[in-house]
């Protein structure tokens, strides 16, 4: 699941689940989406990412090309070791800004399940 939100200077992209070829149809959808709020700042929280392959990489590197050609930063919270090496492994590392201070939040604390501001419901905060 992909869900979207925004405050006035932020986009947030939370992934949950698999980011893989199985998913891709939803990334015309969601790139669109996140380019049109034209936020600054892009944080892409894979706290509750289970799995990334080579198309997920590729999505999550539209993601943050988009952000730079608007100026602005496209930052990974979350991101697990072996995910951070899925995208080295596609030269990619250079595209975001890693947040290393982020600790993301035990399975099933403070993070809700609903699909509320899923894709097709994108929360809007201006």
């Amino acid at each position: 699941m992909i869900e979207i939100s925004a405050s006035a200077t932020t986009a947030v992209v939370r992934i949950a689940g698999d980011l893989d070829l199985a998913e891709r149809v939803q990334f015309p959808e969601v790139t669109a989406r996140v380019s049109g709020l034209r936020r600054q700042l892009l944080v892409l929280d894979m706290c509750q990412a289970t799995f990334l392959d080579s198309t997920g990489a590729a999505f999550l590197m539209a993601l943050a090309e988009a952000a730079g050609k608007r100026g602005g930063t496209a930052v990974l919270r979350g991101v697990s070791d072996r995910d951070l090496f899925v995208l080295e492994i596609c030269g990619a590392l250079t595209l975001f800004r890693l947040d290393t201070e982020h600790r993301c939040p035990p399975p099933g604390d403070g993070e809700s399940s609903s699909s509320a501001g899923a894709l097709g419901r994108a929360d809007t905060q201006s």
